[in-house]
């Protein structure tokens, strides 16, 4: 698993990219393209999936041009920084996720095949890979993390519940947004929203344990999403690695 994100909260509204070109996030998508620009930015855009759920967010600009195939400089062009890719790469995974969790919890009537519908369907997907960092973080209610937190604004999970008795409590805590990044704040809400329903659901009706949270939930995620260099050995892991994890969410008779 890899959750880097030094290359997240620096990105802007304008940015000037290694080629000195300046632009916006915005021009990744806005301006219609040529037929060849277009397959381009295809290209880049998968590649930028491939190479940042293999090795994380700090992978370079330049090993994403060699796995598209093309120069450095057509990427840059489309993207100014590589703060801008990074940022579009994660606010696509994130829709996705929602929407995964959206479709788990309005076809499944048992809260509990709800919940495990969505983390088999998001770790098949290799979602865990490319979740943004800001929704990953998660800190332990210590006195570690209180001069952390008169910088940070903590975003409080839906309806989660603290830990049990003895156990540090969990919560997701994200960054103060800056105004471009605001959208993807706002995105990275929905999903939490979402998920904390899925959650809800199957805690009340005592499938879930008590002290597990949407916090964990994510955890699962990223964590059942090894990157192995076999696609066939990293589906079986992955599927594997999911039924233990599911087994240690579930309630258990007292």
């Amino acid at each position: 698993m890899h959750i880097q994100d030094s290359h997240w909260s620096g990105a802007v509204a304008t940015e000037t990219g290694g080629n000195g070109r300046v632009g916006t996030a915005a021009t990744s998508r806005s301006a219609p393209l040529r037929v060849d620009a277009q397959r381009n930015l295809e290209h880049v855009l998968r590649a930028a999936r491939e190479v940042f759920g293999e090795l994380g967010y700090g992978a370079p600009m330049e090993d994403v041009a060699r796995r598209a195939r093309v120069g450095v400089g057509t990427v840059y062009r489309r993207f100014p920084s590589k703060d801008v890719l990074v940022r579009r790469i994660a606010e696509e995974e994130t829709s996705r996720l929602t929407e995964q969790a959206r479709s788990a919890l309005g076809q499944e009537e048992e809260p509990w095949s709800a919940l495990s519908r969505f983390l088999r369907t998001s770790v098949a997907s290799g979602a865990g890979r490319l979740l943004p960092p800001h929704v990953l973080r998660v800190g332990v209610a210590d006195e570690s993390t209180v001069v952390e937190d008169t910088v940070r604004e903590e975003t409080r999970v839906p309806q989660q519940r603290p830990g049990l008795a003895g156990q540090p409590e969990l919560r997701v805590v994200a960054p103060r947004p800056a105004p471009a990044a605001e959208q993807d704040d706002a995105g990275a809400g929905e999903l939490l929203d979402v998920v904390g329903q899925l959650v809800d659901r199957a805690r009340e009706a005592g499938e879930l344990r008590v002290d597990v949270t949407v916090a964990d939930v994510l955890l699962v995620i990223a964590t059942a999403a090894p990157s192995l260099p076999d696609a066939a050995q990293q589906a079986a892991a992955s599927a594997r690695l999911l039924d233990i994890l599911l087994e240690g969410l579930r309630s258990r008779p007292v």
